[in-house]
């Protein structure tokens, strides 16, 4: 059984494009295999921005902690074990200004620990989450794959790689808000459900 981790962080909730996307492919493994899921989205979950006290908090020995640094640590900690505890994670993933949502950055502030999800060596860091598979969902009401207005894709790999996630799939829905809607959603669906085969093939 797969441990699967699905984050949503559209606006739009459960009508958000990339939300229905993405549940459009965990909802597809679901029905041919047997999958353990954790649900978490971001937008109605919302988190604070990180603060020093909870860094610090994080910083400091478990046996150590008082009252105030054990509950600011909970948030990340428990992201964290759900992080861990994943197979594969499945990420819902609107485009707001060029950029990913603030509430997924929030959530990456919170996971991306040392010692705990990467390490520093001497060659550089390493990432601690190796051997995991990450499906990025992305809806844009523009057209961007492939032009320097597509800031999510690399950075996503790039943070996902800081913490041993290598292994990164995009399915992607352009020109949501251009003419081109329905065909592009059409085509989201044909990728989603080849994609689903070739996961259910391995």
């Amino acid at each position: 059984m797969k441990n699967i981790l699905l984050i949503n962080s559209s606006l739009n909730g459960e009508q958000g494009n990339s939300t229905i996307l993405a549940k459009e492919l965990l909802s597809t493994l679901e029905a041919k295999s047997k999958v353990n899921i954790i649900e978490r989205d971001l937008a109605k979950q919302a988190l604070p921005h990180l603060s020093q006290q909870e860094m610090l908090a994080w910083m400091t020995p478990i046996n150590e902690r008082n009252e105030e640094q054990i509950q600011l640590a909970s948030t990340s900690d428990i992201l964290v074990e759900e992080l861990q505890a994943s197979d594969m994670i499945i990420i819902g993933m609107p485009m707001y200004n060029f950029g990913i949502p603030s509430s997924f950055k929030v959530w990456i502030d919170r996971i991306a620990r040392a010692g705990i999800t990467f390490k520093y060596t001497e060659q550089g860091p390493v990432g601690l989450l190796e051997g995991k598979k990450a499906i990025i969902v992305a809806a844009r009401g523009g057209m961007y794959v492939g032009t320097p207005k597509d800031t999510q894709s690399q950075y996503l790999k790039d943070i996902l790689a800081f913490i041993g996630i290598s292994d990164v799939e995009f399915i992607y829905a352009e020109g949501l808000s251009m003419p081109t809607k329905v065909a592009s959603l059409q085509q989201a669906s044909v990728d989603i459900a080849a994609l689903a085969n070739k996961l259910l093939a391995v």
